[in-house]
């Protein structure tokens, strides 16, 4: 579904901020991107969903190039950003509206989304509101219906559950779940080590812009927590 291959990529056209970076993210996959802060997980993700532009390799959404076919793969993909950038002069509802608009959502489709969505986070009493009244949690939670509308098939997050409470971010975590068993797939970026051990069943590690592990869960951490693992490689 998203394939990365030997991306790099250089602020200042001297040093690489990540280098040579190869994974996949299959059907199915809730795949986890973890790494310090610095480490190159945000750069990454903004190259995957077309923010930024890259030097070198190749990043394929289901075999369209993001440099490119852009807008055919942003048509398949939701980004859901650590700090999302909602327009505060709307209501949420109008939001919702404005985002299903962008991507051709029928009225009918768009309405049974919303209220599934809205129903499931207690956020449907909030809809009218104004976006400049929101906490950031509920900021987060709109903007996470905004992502979903579509009903994206790859859905790519940084640090998705930050500002979440502990029930939003359970049903966040059944929501990604419920994607993945329609054949869809999630990466994410955390730095919650013991939700990416219990939620993800493949995980890369990168360091210093470099991958230095890749697998599934189990293979990554073998019979240590991923945390144990995951400071050892920093303390190398």
């Amino acid at each position: 579904m998203l394939c990365i291959k030997n991306y790099t990529k250089s602020y200042d056209g001297k040093k690489n901020a990540v280098e040579n970076v190869s994974f996949e993210v299959n059907s199915g996959d809730i795949f986890g991107f973890i790494g310090h802060n610095g480490a190159g997980k945000t750069t990454t993700i903004k190259s995957c969903v077309g923010i930024l532009d890259f030097e070198g390799g190749e990043i394929t959404i289901n075999g369209k190039s993001i440099k490119t076919d852009p807008i055919e793969c942003k048509k398949e993909i939701a980004y859901l950003p650590d700090n999302p950038d909602l327009y505060e002069f709307l209501t949420g509802i109008k939001y919702l509206n404005f985002i299903a608009d962008i991507y051709s959502v029928p009225t009918d489709i768009r309405g049974e989304l919303i209220k599934k969505y809205s129903s499931a986070f207690e956020f449907s009493e909030n809809l009218s509101a104004g976006i400049d009244t929101y906490s950031h949690g509920m900021k987060q939670k709109l903007a996470i219906i905004g992502a979903l509308i579509h009903e994206p098939k790859l859905l790519i997050c940084d640090e998705p559950f930050v500002g979440l409470d502990p029930k939003s971010a359970l049903v966040f975590k059944n929501i990604m779940h419920e994607m993945c068993d329609k054949g869809g797939a999630v990466l994410f970026s955390t730095h919650v080590l013991e939700v990416a051990e219990k939620l993800c069943n493949r995980i890369a590690i990168i360091m210093h812009g470099k991958l230095v592990a890749c697998g599934t869960t189990e293979e990554v951490k073998g019979t240590e927590s991923l945390e144990d693992v995951f400071m050892e490689l920093i303390n190398e």
